[in-house]
């Protein structure tokens, strides 16, 4: 009886043992279960492997149209702020419309707590927030804020486990007027403009003019594996290894920012040639004989008396 009402209770004392950890906001099996709904689609347990290979496959093109189609969205169509936060714009333009309308409700949720400083010492201040839960129901949160550092913690964890900033904690930004996030907040899995890794995976999906790259990829991943393997054997090594990869990493960049340079300048000189072109329409070695002709003839005739 015991265990059975320590088990019904569980969404109480669990997360006191893991909101200290990172989870992005999945459950045990919640990861499992996703994907099982997603290939349920495609696949039932009476398909021959050779009719999996294929709706594997299907499962990946429509996954990547999927991901097409958002990003059509993300990039055409924006969510209004709920209220006129500078915080929460720096959030608009970075954040998908999924992830957004989760640090929206945070934003709403503000409106139900009450702060007030309690001390602040070199800059560093710990806030209470009283927040309203039901009519006659509040709960009590201490955050702390470095304004150096410009970092904020709260009791309840969130951004700890779920890395979204809560509303305890903009309540007090808010009581701050601070009106600009650290980077820190602002993750970077959650962008809309993030590179996706798995798209480098084959497809028989994949654009033809996509397939080179593909094969550039696996290549390098290869070459990277074989030297990570031989330099993981020692600290040093691993250290050397570190160093060089910043080091190609820098040249890289550098090349790319060149290569940029030298591709707008050929734009502009094919421009300028496209013009003088469109000025001086091109004239045939024919053309050219004749005209050449007809200048002597017309030169010869007015010398003559």
């Amino acid at each position: 009886m015991g265990f059975t009402k320590l088990y019904e209770d569980w969404h109480i004392w669990i997360p006191v043992y893991l909101d200290h950890h990172f989870w992005a906001g999945m459950r045990s099996t919640q990861r499992s279960e996703s994907m099982h709904l997603f290939f349920n689609k495609f696949i039932t347990r009476n398909s021959s492997l050779r009719q999996f290979v294929k709706q594997y496959d299907n499962c990946l093109a429509s996954r990547e149209q999927i991901e097409r189609e958002f990003d059509v969205a993300y990039f055409y169509t924006v969510i209004p702020c709920a209220t006129k936060s500078a915080i929460g714009a720096q959030f608009q333009h970075v954040y998908t419309h999924e992830k957004f309308m989760e640090v929206q409700a945070q934003f709403r949720g503000k409106v139900n707590c009450i702060t007030r400083s309690m001390h602040s010492t070199l800059g560093f201040t710990t806030y209470e927030v009283i927040e309203q839960v039901f009519n006659s129901t509040f709960n009590k949160f201490f955050i702390t804020y470095d304004a150096v550092s410009r970092e904020v913690k709260c009791q309840c964890l969130l951004f700890e486990s779920r890395g979204i900033l809560c509303h305890h904690s903009i309540s007090i930004l808010s009581f701050d007027r601070v009106d600009n996030m650290t980077l820190k907040y602002i993750l970077e899995r959650w962008s809309k403009n993030i590179k996706r890794r798995h798209t480098h995976i084959k497809s028989s999906q994949d654009e033809p003019l996509l397939e080179p790259r593909s094969k550039r990829f696996d290549e390098l991943v290869f070459q990277s594996h074989n030297i990570c393997e031989f330099e993981s054997e020692s600290e040093e090594l691993t250290r050397i290894l570190h160093w060089e990869f910043d080091k190609v990493m820098a040249e890289m960049q550098e090349y790319k920012e060149r290569s940029k340079g030298k591709s707008s300048l050929c734009h502009e000189k094919a421009t300028l040639s496209d013009v003088n072109e469109l000025q001086s329409p091109h004239v045939s070695k024919q053309e050219a004989g004749s005209r050449t002709d007809l200048d002597q003839t017309w030169k010869k005739r007015s010398q003559m008396p």
